[in-house]
């Protein structure tokens, strides 16, 4: 792949995969600063609080399996702009952590076609109430699964281990125990 005019710096084919293209032209992905995101580890208690279930949702462009998750918000704290997501991707609210329990990296396309190295903090939300009238409803497919289930359906290597270690702290584990 070679830069169509003299000081170019050359695109990468968008018919390869993500990495392939990263390969071609790494000089993408150390341009810049890793972005920060927030993500919410959606989890409610199912089969009479005996089991785990972890929310997992599609992307709405290449429809993977992904959490809720996005940008920081102005005036919002961490764990609330995590929230804020969880409502508008997949209709869900509930208690959510201030303190993160897990971070991982992903490479995001951004709309312009570049590439951006994220980093995302992610904030368990103990769900309490579901929704099906939410901002993004009809652009992305919702399912409760197992946390197995969750890390095998989910790419990011680093957010499978989150979810296979995954320990509810929650107000129905201490009214357990």
């Amino acid at each position: 792949m070679t830069p169509s005019k003299k000081g170019r710096k050359p695109r990468p084919d968008k018919s390869q995969p993500l990495l392939r293209q990263l390969a071609a032209v790494p000089e993408m992905l150390f341009a810049g600063a890793f972005r920060q995101q927030y993500g919410a580890l959606c989890f409610r208690h199912g089969n009479g609080g005996s089991e785990v279930e972890i929310l997992v949702i599609t992307s709405r462009e290449s429809a993977r399996w992904v959490i809720p998750k996005g940008w920081p918000m102005k005036g919002k704290k961490p764990f609330e702009a995590a929230a804020i997501e969880a409502w508008e991707e997949a209709g869900v609210r509930g208690v959510v952590k201030k303190k993160p329990v897990g971070r991982y990296t992903y490479l995001k396309e951004l709309d312009n076609g570049d590439v951006a190295p994220c980093i995302v903090d992610m904030f368990q939300l103990e769900v309490t109430e579901i929704s099906s009238d939410f901002k993004e409803r009809g652009l992305r497919i919702l399912e409760w699964v197992s946390p197995d289930e969750a890390a095998r359906r989910v790419r990011e290597i680093e957010l499978k281990s989150l979810l296979v270690q995954f320990e509810a702290h929650g107000r129905k584990k201490r009214d357990r125990g």
